[in-house]
């Protein structure tokens, strides 16, 4: 829970206390001190009528034993009282006697009421009138508790009335976290009746917590006896209650279903059919020592799925090594795979290299980009599969390898087969067992489970508040094609995640200006110069749209740059989509 200003019983009704502690000192000719339990002053006459609200740093020592006792303490000869030895003011202290009364609340000392003498007609009196003085002390002890009660009763009933008509879900919380109360949305949210509500044992923890507080909203998991549910909210502190406010904006997946899928496969988010029929096949071939190659767009997450499968393998606790064939130099892409031996070239370092091949023995091997490779470099790449075993460069010797290679791959390799740049023997050794990754909109309702994922997962790295998303924002994106697919909708959530303002939820008008048009706008737009298309033309898919109003946007601008900008897309994009359109490139 975050960190909120606390204020002490007495604290609360400072001003009451102020008021009953001046007329006392009038009426007794005695000055009078006020503290709390943690020796804050919260009223005082005299020379205590200074640092209210200030904790006590010296002659704490007789409040410390009344707070400790709960026993009213006398004191006399404040030099030679036992209580007073070792205090660092006694040789100064200008007290010449006190009495202090504990204020008890339900067997709780919540501070200290004394009168205090400074001169010796003061002491005098109060050691005379000791027993008259402590019961009226202790009476005046009982009308300060008196009040309390009354008035948290009141204020009982004005927070009950005023939460029953919340528009949020609440939940009244006590100090021991028990639930006292829910609202009518909140019974409604947990699908509950006030009954149930007071048999189960409910408890709320914090799904993710940031630097040890937890700030705004965030996720939270409330156990309801043996059920369980996600649920966005936070907590405040009022008078010493928690009361845990549900946001408006809830994930529409239950807990259940939020930790399948992050769990299932080491976080293959999706439910979609395709998907699901991906991870009947992991579960198949994951424990087979076959070689595997992952097609599919860029940005469909095949690192992601190649480590899944190395997760749910017989090598999962043997190392999973990546290496992207594209990003590395061809020159360094021998030497990174295969390694070297002392003083193989020039540049080589004194002790050699152990090449990745070797660092992933007993493990997974993942060449991303395989397609990327040179065709020297494939050939060593095939007679290590065939021989399993791997030659640096410079030496004279092969090492055994047990390694198991994934490899993944966005572009057509019949293509690069007939041209010659992929060697034919190796794609069969590589293709053992194929695996094509959807693209993402064609993942059927998947596009909500990774939003509400990345949505969690950057707001833990950026270590913002969790912030909640609207609906209308989901039907966004569940209608936009996501050329970039899964990678987009990442990019897109961590730019959300920085930019939306604490404490609201993600809308629309926070999206990026290529989403301001719903493909449904985009054809009523070209109804004016196009064919006359109903929007509600189920048969219009949305490449069709897309290419409907690039065309319409090229006939009216005649210029590039003034049509991407209008689309809302980068001039490279827009060229993209030209040639994939065969569009007429007249502008």
């Amino acid at each position: 829970m975050f960190k909120t200003p606390y204020q002490s019983e007495l604290m609360q009704m400072q001003p009451t206390i102020l008021r009953f502690v001046q007329t006392l000192s009038s009426v007794l000719q005695l000055d009078v001190e006020v503290v709390d339990a943690d020796l804050v002053r919260i009223a005082g006459t005299g020379p205590y009528s200074k640092f209210l609200g200030k904790k006590l740093n010296t002659s704490s020592r007789i409040f410390r034993y009344i707070l400790e006792t709960h026993q009213t303490k006398v004191v006399v000869k404040t030099r030679s009282d036992p209580i007073c030895q070792g205090c660092d003011s006694r040789e100064n202290c200008r007290e010449t006697a006190f009495l202090g009364v504990p204020i008890m609340l339900d067997c709780r000392c919540i501070g200290v009421i004394s009168l205090v003498a400074f001169n010796q007609e003061s002491r005098e009196q109060l050691e005379q009138k000791e027993q008259i003085l402590s019961d009226y002390i202790k009476h005046t002890a009982q009308i300060f508790v008196a009040k309390m009660s009354e008035a948290e009763n009141k204020l009982d009933q004005v927070f009950t009335n005023l939460i029953s008509n919340m528009d949020q879900g609440v939940l009244v919380l006590d100090d021991n976290n028990r639930v006292k109360y829910g609202n009518t949305q909140a019974l409604n949210k947990l699908e509950l009746n006030r009954s149930e509500l007071e048999q189960l044992a409910v408890s709320i923890q914090p799904l993710s917590v940031h630097n040890n507080e937890l700030k705004g909203h965030q996720q939270h998991i409330i156990s309801l006896g043996q059920r369980q549910e996600l649920v966005v909210g936070q907590f405040h502190i009022i008078n010493s209650h928690q009361l845990f406010l549900m946001s408006f904006y809830q994930p529409s997946s239950t807990l259940n279903d939020e930790l399948n899928s992050q769990l299932d496969f080491n976080s293959i988010i999706g439910k979609s059919p395709k998907i699901m029929k991906l991870k009947t096949l992991i579960s198949r071939v994951a424990k087979s020592p076959s070689s595997i190659l992952i097609s599919g767009e860029s940005g469909t997450g095949k690192e992601v799925f190649a480590k899944a499968i190395h997760d749910c393998s017989d090598r999962a606790k043997e190392p999973f090594v990546a290496i992207n064939c594209a990003a590395i130099p061809e020159q360094l892409l021998e030497s990174e795979l295969f390694g070297y031996v002392k003083g193989a070239f020039t540049g080589a370092l004194t002790k050699g290299k152990v090449g990745l091949i070797q660092a992933a023995d007993k493990g997974t091997l993942f060449l991303d980009e395989i397609g990327d490779m040179s065709i020297t470099l494939q050939a060593k790449l095939l007679r290590m599969l065939e021989e399993r075993e791997v030659m640096p460069i410079g030496a004279s010797k092969a090492t055994p390898v047990d390694i198991r290679v994934i490899s993944a791959t966005n572009r057509n390799f019949s293509e690069m087969i007939v041209n010659n740049e992929f060697r034919e023997d190796l794609y069969y050794r590589l293709n053992v067992i194929p695996m094509h990754l959807p693209p993402l909109k064609e993942r059927e309702g998947d596009i909500e489970l990774l939003t509400y994922h990345f949505l969690d997962h950057h707001t833990q790295k950026i270590g913002g508040n969790y912030p909640g998303i609207t609906p209308s924002v989901i039907a966004c994106l569940n209608a936009y094609p996501w050329p970039g697919n899964v990678r987009e909708l990442s990019n897109l959530v961590e730019y959300l995640v920085n930019v939306v303002p604490d404490g609201d939820p993600i809308d629309v008008d926070l999206l990026p200006p290529y989403f301001e048009n719903p493909p449904c706008e985009m054809v009523k737009e070209t109804t004016v110069t196009n064919n006359p298309m109903d929007c509600g033309d189920e048969s219009l898919s949305l490449e069709q749209m897309e290419k409907i109003r690039i065309e319409e946007c090229i006939s009216r601008l005649s210029n590039r740059k003034l049509v991407a900008e209008e689309l809302g897309i980068g001039i490279a994009t827009l060229y993209r989509k030209i040639k994939k359109y065969g569009l007429s490139s007249h502008c």
